[in-house]
């Protein structure tokens, strides 16, 4: 593991809660949206990760085994949780008998979600901050 990977690691965490940020953002901005360009309510969005790993032999037993090189999004899908069916006749996108799809959005569980990403990149930042606290330390010592 050379010095900097672990600053690899806690950068894809940061630009991965970044996304997940994003994500929840646009959520929370199209709590509202009856019409799409599908013509369809907006459905909620999730950012999907995974681990990023690699490959790697390993000379002694020549032996395969795998790095960690942090996280990575491998997409954004939609959420198939049922559309909310709010009775409002007025409304333009009203069916038949009144009744409007709205998105399956819910502010409250999208503020908890942007809390715990929140911190998740908080914690990131502070790995980060720890790592080059102790790089600088490593270099006061071999002055």
């Amino acid at each position: 593991m050379s010095a900097f990977d672990s600053f690899r690691i806690s950068a894809s965490g940061l630009s991965a809660e970044r996304l997940r940020m994003d994500t929840i953002a646009a959520n929370i901005a199209n709590v509202s949206t009856t019409r799409g360009e599908d013509g369809q309510a907006y459905r909620r969005k999730v950012a999907v990760f995974q681990e990023n790993l690699e490959q790697e032999l390993n000379k002694e037993d020549n032996k395969y085994g795998t790095k960690l090189k942090g996280v990575k999004a491998v997409g954004i899908e939609e959420d198939q949780s049922p559309l909310r069916k709010v009775y409002d006749p007025s409304h333009p996108d009203a069916d038949a008998e009144g009744y409007v799809m709205m998105p399956n959005v819910n502010v409250l569980n999208e503020m908890a979600d942007m809390i715990a990403a929140t911190r998740a990149y908080e914690a990131n930042v502070t790995a980060m901050n720890s790592e080059k606290s102790m790089f600088s330390k490593a270099l006061e010592i071999g002055r």
